[in-house]
């Protein structure tokens, strides 16, 4: 059965192909990548490089290339399926079978359109509730005695919804029409001996749109202008809005994430605009309920470092708990999350007005790491004193540590441990690997199961035979794109890109930190380059909005069947016989000055032709200044 595409995607967008490779490959630091002896074919010196960023290995000697997957099939012989289930495994995840027929993948295709049409009803929702705010000086003066400034409320698109019961009926052409009640802005219920009732269910309440990381309204919070409750009332679960994935102010903070280096995870919708309004624009809130696995493997996407922001009171504790246990599974030795608990009773905004940015920064640099946080959580209620009371800690702390992924931060952890219970840490990790084992745990955090050294070959379901092996690479279609008519080392092609913007596109395509590092107007720049090149800037301008930055490979499955996977997969070949898998970030700089000195002179010409001489004039100087 064929595995979905999307399901690759991803698998290729969490997987370390440097943690993989290194399994079986001795591999030393140099530079942006790593090198080692090529595993497919004898050498003495050092020539095959891996890239952390680029997520994909390259032999200068041999030509081999490829992913995470690819690696593992070549090295191992397993099958495509075979590899990826054995790379699902490593990763914590279960493979999706896409067993759908015909009929249920045109029932998704609908069911997609269908969410596609919730989100232009919300939308249109969200503009009136900001055309209303301008008309009511009591949501207004709440906000401004708030703090907030007409700029930041734009920003964030706060509208205010009327005090009446069916205003919306103005807003949308049929009351009755049925998406209203699917999209939850309208309730509906069976009247007394009478027709159905519908009424608006947002009323007198500071809007706060939700939007997804694509910019598309999924749902509302809500916020009371008085004392009444519930103060905050959010949008129901439907087809486009599920609480327990969405974090409200991410779309407006993907900036702010990467200027800042962390993401600040707050309480409410007003701390998290508030906290813009102050200069910490990077903070984002849950959407009224606890931090899940999924909000803090969304974050993730975005950055590397996430500060978890609580009141310091037995709540704010109880919070922070759960917090520990979503982030837990994905605090890898390259990741940092933190726990910050305010004093006195204060919450980031309040804080700040009283002490001072300054002072806030000061707080988030110094709070706890989840490493001492792990600790406290499991000496809860525990005497330190005795035997006893340290034995609780122990079996309090094991399903915490067991949570982490393998590598060097758990192993400090059962360190630190191990120092507290009075044990050994060798001999604890014994006791725990042997409980894990019996218990039948797997995945990266099964570490009882050694893993491969160099030249050895991992345990596998099946053995799969050659002519099984050759039939899955074929059908399942992997090769093209990496392998299929990939010249070797003595006949690698040695032409230069035949543009700039093919140039931009070979760079953008292989660096996941490309991109965002880009300012607007470059982005759009490229963006308006003409096909094939344009189209493809503008393609992965969606997938980073959608989720955040992705390695080739990953971008390499998004593009199967679309119109333009050639031109895409060309450029990125043309850029692997050139110079293997070398950075060439620095380079996009000078690309794009080239690309810019470009679009002015075509703005000098058309101006010109228009006789417009003070356009010309003014794009001359802006020249000279590029030109510097």
């Amino acid at each position: 059965m064929a595995i979905a595409q999307s399901f690759i995607q991803e698998l290729l967008a969490r997987a370390d192909v440097v943690e993989v490779v290194g399994r079986y490959v001795q591999l030393k630091k140099s530079g942006a990548n790593f090198m080692g002896l090529c595993p497919f074919h004898a050498e003495k010196t050092p020539s095959f490089s891996v890239s952390p960023a680029k997520q994909f290995y390259h032999c200068f000697s041999c030509g081999k290339h490829g992913d995470a997957i690819n690696f593992l099939m070549e090295h191992t012989g397993a099958s495509f399926t075979e590899a990826v289930h054995d790379l699902a495994q490593q990763c914590g995840l279960s493979v999706p079978e896409d067993t759908r027929s015909p009929q249920e993948k045109a029932r998704d295709a609908q069911q997609s359109q269908r969410r596609a049409t919730l989100s232009q009803v919300l939308a249109r929702a969200s503009q009136a509730y900001r055309q209303r705010l301008k008309d009511a000086p009591r949501a207004i003066g709440y906000l401004k005695k708030r703090g907030l400034t007409g700029q930041i409320a734009s920003r964030f698109a706060l509208g205010y919804a009327p005090e009446g019961w069916r205003t919306l009926a103005g807003v949308f052409p049929d009351y009755a029409d049925p998406l209203l009640v699917e999209s939850g802005l309208v309730i509906a219920g069976e009247g007394e001996g009478g027709p159905e009732r519908r009424y608006d269910r947002f009323r007198d309440r500071i809007m706060f749109p939700i939007r997804s990381v694509k910019g598309e309204v999924i749902g509302f919070g809500a916020r009371v202008l008085g004392n009444e409750k519930p103060k905050y009332l959010n949008s129901p679960e439907t087809p486009v809005f599920h609480k327990g994935s969405e974090l409200y102010g991410l779309y407006e903070a993907r900036a702010a994430l990467r200027e800042k280096g962390y993401a600040l995870v707050v309480e409410g919708y007003m701390d998290v605009v508030a906290l813009a309004q102050l200069g910490f624009a990077n903070a984002v809130a849950t959407l009224g309920t606890a931090c899940t696995p999924q909000h803090v493997q969304k974050l993730f996407r975005f950055t590397a470092s996430v500060v978890f922001s609580f009141d310091g009171d037995a709540a704010g504790q109880r919070a922070a708990s759960k917090a520990l246990q979503a982030a837990l599974p994905y605090a890898s030795d390259t990741r940092s999350v933190k726990f910050l608990f305010l004093p006195g009773g204060h919450d980031p905004d309040s804080f700040i007005r009283t002490e001072g940015a300054q002072a806030f920064a000061a707080a988030v640099a110094a709070a706890e790491p989840l490493s001492r946080f792990l600790l406290q959580t499991a000496a809860q209620d525990c005497d330190m004193s005795s035997a006893e009371g340290r034995a609780r800690f122990a079996a309090q702390a094991r399903p915490l540590w067991q949570q982490l992924p393998a590598g060097a931060l758990a192993q400090q952890i059962l360190a630190d441990i191990a120092q507290q219970t009075h044990i050994d840490a060798r001999e604890l990790a014994q006791l725990w690997g042997q409980s894990r084992s019996a218990s039948g745990a797997s995945g990266t955090n099964a570490r009882s199961a050694p893993s491969p050294g160099p030249g050895q070959r991992p345990w596998r379901g099946s053995a799969g035979g050659p002519d099984e092996r050759w039939h899955d690479r074929r059908n399942d279609g992997w090769n093209d794109g990496w392998n299929d008519g990939w010249p070797n080392s003595a006949a690698r092609l040695r032409a230069a890109p035949a543009s700039r913007a093919s140039r931009a596109l070979q760079i953008v395509l292989t660096d996941p930190a490309a991109w965002p590092a880009l300012g607007e107007p470059d982005q759009h720049l490229l963006c308006s380059q003409p096909a094939p090149h344009g189209p493809l800037f503008a393609w992965l301008d969606r997938q980073f909005h959608e989720h955040g930055p992705q390695p080739w490979a990953a971008l390499r499955q998004a593009l199967r069947g679309h119109p333009l996977e050639a031109a895409a997969v060309h450029e990125v070949q043309t850029l692997l016989a050139l110079e293997g898998i070398a950075s060439d970030r620095d380079d996009l700089q000078s690309v794009l000055r080239g690309a810019r000195v470009e679009d002015i002179k075509r703005r000098m010409d058309a101006a010109l032709a228009a006789g417009d001489m003070q356009v010309y004039r003014q794009l001359m100087a802006e020249l000279g200044q590029l030109r510097g």
